[in-house]
């Protein structure tokens, strides 16, 4: 069957836009190439006309800078029309990006509600309003146990404020008189103890605290 009515060609994938826009801007970068390339020939031709005296020689580079100077404009005009095709392609193209964007969201905003309301099935408020006031309760009796092991026991409940009031004041002059130091005063100004036999004056030492007579000889010890 194929030798006799050959092969369906195969059908060419659907134009993408991010390829036409890479098309179009490769179209618009060769033509100011050689927008380029016409720029070096006018400024070659200007720097001979410089140089060159009136007549036929520089009227004919005139002509050839002229006619340079018409296919540049014509090359430029492409050049923006194509940049202004890129423009609206790439404008285009960010619509239709951001609908799928916007359409991706809102299908994940339906399913993330579909799954909410199944999660959602499974909660029970009254079974959790109930285990609020038991909890509540549980805290309440926990608050009153802590109350009653904290209970003091054989205070008299008769004692009067004013009463204690005024023994913690002479509890306070009690305690004013108890902290005077003057007795430590006295027993700084005891004289100290003396180091020396009695009877016997302090003379000279040697540099170890050895007593030396006035040669500088130890004394010997009597007694």
């Amino acid at each position: 069957m194929n030798r006799l009515f050959g092969r369906a060609k195969p059908k060419e994938p659907p134009p993408n836009m991010t390829d036409c826009i890479a098309g179009v801007d490769g179209r618009a970068e060769s033509i100011e190439k050689k927008i380029q390339k016409l720029d070096l020939e006018l400024r070659k031709y200007r720097d001979q006309m410089k140089k060159m005296r009136e007549g036929s020689a520089k009227n004919m580079v005139k002509q050839k800078a002229l006619r340079i100077l018409k296919q540049k404009k014509m090359y430029e005009q492409q050049r923006d029309q194509l940049m202004q095709q890129s423009f609206n392609l790439e404008q285009a193209n960010f619509a239709t990006q951001t609908l799928k964007d916007t359409k991706t969201t809102v299908d994940a905003m339906k399913l993330g509600v579909k799954e909410m309301k199944k999660e959602y099935k499974k909660v029970n408020i009254d079974q959790i309003e109930d285990l609020q006031d038991d909890m509540s309760d549980m805290l309440e009796q926990a608050n009153e146990i802590q109350e009653s092991l904290s209970r003091t026991y054989g205070m008299p409940d008769d004692v009067d404020e004013a009463d204690l009031d005024a023994e913690l004041d002479a509890l306070g002059d009690d305690l004013a008189f108890d902290e005077d130091t003057s007795y430590l005063d006295d027993a700084a100004n005891v004289p100290a103890v003396p180091n020396t036999v009695p009877g016997e004056t302090e003379g000279e030492k040697s540099a170890e605290g050895i007593a030396v007579d006035e040669f500088g000889l130890p004394k010997l010890q009597t007694g």
